[in-house]
Parts: C-alpha cells; structure tokens; sequence
C-alpha cells in the first residue's frame, strides 16, 4: 500500500470512528470543513504543492497545515487532515483529490447518522435526472466559466425545501467538479458513493416504460445474486429504445432492447447487399 493510500485510509478511519463513536460529533460541520479545505487547496496550488512536497517530513507539513488552519476549523478536522498530509503524495493534484473525497465521505457519514442515506442517494439520482433531461438547465449548471456560487444559487432555487440538506450540499461539490469530473458525471459518482457507503452496488436500467414493482424486484434479486451484494436499480425511462430493456452495472453492459436488436439486424442486411 502506498504511502497516500495509507494515509487517505488512516484518515476515513478515523472519520469512521467520529462516526460511531458515543461523543456526538457534527459531521456535517466537518464535512463543510474540509471541503472548505480542498476550496483552498484548489485555488492555491504553491499551497498544495507545499503541503505535499516530499522534501519536506509529514510532521513539516502537518505543522503547516496546523498554522493555516489554527482558529478556523475544529479540532477533529485537523486531526484528519493532520492524517492526510502526513502521506506521500505523488502529486499535489492526489493530496486535492483526496481532501474532497474526505470531505465527501463526511457528509455521506452525516447523511448515513442520520438515517436519511437512501434517500440522499435517490434525491441524487432523480435531480441527475431532472438536470440530464433538460438540456438548458444542464448547460447552465455545468457552464464551468460562471462561478460556483453564482451556480449554487439555481440548485438552491431547485432543491432547498425539497431534498435533504446534505443532498444539496453534495450537489455543490458537483458543481466545482468533483474528482475532475463534469457536473452529471459527478452527480453519477457521489451517487455510487453513496451506493458502496451501504453496501450496494448500482444497475442503471433503462425502459421503454417504467417497470412493474414486481418485475424491479425480480430484477434486482437476480442481479444480486449474480454481483454477490445488494443492487439498487436506478430506473431510467427512455421510450426511444421501443422495448426490451438494458442494464449497466460499473463497466458490464447487458443491452436487450429491441432497438439494438434492429441495429444488428440493419447491419446483418447491409452486410448481405
């Protein structure tokens, strides 16, 4: 294991230890804290780069950590940065990266806490949904020239009163990008997150029309079985594929839709002529 990996471990760890230990912590002020951080860290690269120089020891850069962050997070969010600048990073691009995945982590052991973790996932998945669907709102939400903030406002406009808190603080971090991804690839993987923090794994499954419960709930055992875990079925309901249905689950695709069933048969006619 290497020396970030380690490191990134010891910190979820410890973060898993707030959790469920009998002192009650504010994770979700945590969660804010060290995405706070990563912000920081994002926007001031010398910085990053100095808090994961390998010329320096881990005890360097945490005590540089300590005096950037003396007097403005908590005593548990430098403890677990403290954590992650004491690994070698290959890059300072890696320490980032790992900063908001903590901080990520901590709002999804907030969310988790509180019982609300299934739903944070669902909210997540349908407002992907509702942005993907309609492609002003998409361009606007993901146009990475206009600031954050500014972008924040409409998910706030859109999801305040009617998601959990925590969904539309994650929606944020989807905003800046998280991981390098763009905003509908990062609302996908806080998805999955979600989804693995619970033990599940997720099947995007697409419908020429919604399913019926019974039919979902077969289809979700058999998948579990074959994937050895809980699967959710993320349903998405798209009337152009004419019937049949198709099933992606990480980088397995299984396309039974009588769509594709016509492009084979287009192709195998082409081919006869």
């Amino acid at each position: 294991m290497t020396g970030s990996r380690e490191s990134y471990v010891a910190a979820v760890e410890r973060l898993e230890v707030l959790a469920t230990g009998e002192r009650p912590v504010p994770l979700a002020g945590i969660a804010d804290e060290i995405l706070a951080v990563a912000d920081v860290l994002a926007r001031q690269p010398r910085l990053r780069r100095a808090l994961s120089d390998p010329a320096r020891t881990g005890e360097d850069r945490a005590a540089l950590l300590a005096e950037l962050t003396e007097g403005k997070v908590s005593a548990d969010t430098v403890a677990l940065l403290r954590l992650l600048v004491g690994g070698r990073w290959s890059s300072s691009s890696e320490l980032l990266n790992a900063t908001e995945r903590l901080g990520v982590e901590a709002l999804l052991a907030s969310a988790d806490s509180a019982g609300e973790l299934s739903e944070v996932e669902d909210e997540l998945f349908r407002f992907g949904q509702v942005v993907d669907g309609d492609n002003e709102l998409a361009a606007v939400l993901g146009n990475t020239t206009a600031p954050v903030a500014r972008r924040a406002e409409l998910v706030h406009a859109l999801l305040d009163g009617k998601a959990r808190p925590a969904t539309v603080r994650l929606a944020e971090v989807a905003l800046a990008g998280f991981g390098g991804r763009n905003f509908f690839g990062s609302l996908t993987r806080l998805v999955e997150l979600a989804a693995e923090r619970r033990d599940r794994q997720i099947a995007y499954v697409t419908v020429a029309e919604p399913l019926a419960e019974a039919d979902e709930q077969r289809l979700g055992a058999l998948l579990s079985r074959m994937y050895g875990r809980e699967v959710d079925l993320k349903i998405l309901v798209d009337p152009q594929i004419l019937g049949g249905l198709s099933v992606r689950v990480r980088h397995d695709l299984y396309d039974g839709t009588i769509l594709r069933r016509l492009n084979e048969a287009r192709v195998t006619l082409a081919g006869r002529q």
